[in-house]
């Protein structure tokens, strides 16, 4: 069964920072591409930031400069490091992955069950 796993949610006080991870696991074949979401109450899911197979990096314009995406291939984990956070980046932070399953054909997207950020002024 394919899980993605999202950890590291929390309280944070304005300007300090946060580290989210996402794991993924299961019969994986090959991960195309990764990312974070995020969605706030009474608000639309938004993207946050992505990478894909080719190690592209791509930021919504609200984080860039302040949150970092990484990865470990060998661990099948991205994580979001969040510096100077501010409090309208509170948020369900929500992992995405587009990938395809050893012994299935085709991409398939799957998201994590999210992880709460909340940061107070």
């Amino acid at each position: 069964q394919l899980q993605l796993v999202e950890s590291g949610g929390g309280l944070v006080q304005a300007v300090g920072s946060l580290r989210l991870s996402c794991a993924a696991s299961g019969n994986i074949f090959r991960i195309n591409a990764m990312g974070w979401y995020r969605q706030a109450p009474g608000k639309q899911r938004e993207f946050v930031a992505t990478i894909n197979s080719g190690g592209n990096l791509n930021y919504a314009y609200s984080v860039k400069g302040r949150f970092t995406f990484s990865r470990d291939n060998a661990k099948n984990t991205v994580y979001l490091q969040m510096n100077s956070l501010k409090p309208e980046d509170t948020a369900v932070y929500y992992c995405k992955a587009d990938l395809q399953r050893t012994g299935i054909m085709g991409t398939y997207r799957y998201w994590g069950q999210g992880t709460q950020v909340t940061v107070s002024s």
